[in-house]
């Protein structure tokens, strides 16, 4: 049968405590301490890469207004610049057309100037034709 001596035994217990704080103090406590130091590292790198995902949102988001009021305004430049040129081409367009109206008016003037000059000048042979024929008329 088994026989336990209480000397052994005692000495087996005090060797399993020495044992036991010499690998606690040795193994134990530097693995337990570089966990630890990994646990705080990844949840460090966690947190850094949480806020800069959180600086990244927020910079796209500055971004995204940004070129919103970028296309608002550009759209507003837009529109100001085409109905400025509309105005424009609407006062040159009438300009012109005040232009052409002006110089049809003097032609007509001229046309309608020399059209009476040649009348007078017409009248004026018309009165020597018609003399004329008389003349002839009489005399034959």
């Amino acid at each position: 049968m088994l026989d336990i001596q209480p000397v052994w035994f005692f000495v087996l217990a005090v060797n399993f405590f020495v044992l036991l704080f010499v690998l606690n103090a040795i193994l134990f406590k530097p693995l337990m301490k570089i966990f630890k130091e990994r646990e705080d590292t990844v949840k460090g790198n966690l947190d850094t890469a949480r806020d800069m995902r959180d600086k990244s949102d927020e910079g796209i988001a500055r971004l995204n207004r940004e070129l919103a009021e970028s296309r608002s305004k550009s759209k507003e430049m837009f529109e100001t610049i085409k109905n400025e040129g509309l105005s424009r081409q609407r006062e040159t367009l009438s300009a012109a057309e005040a232009e052409a109206v002006a110089i049809l008016d003097k032609a007509k003037a001229e046309i309608k100037a020399e059209a009476e000059k040649a009348r007078q000048a017409l009248r004026a042979d018309v009165d020597k034709f018609s003399d004329e024929i008389v003349r002839k008329l009489v005399k034959a």
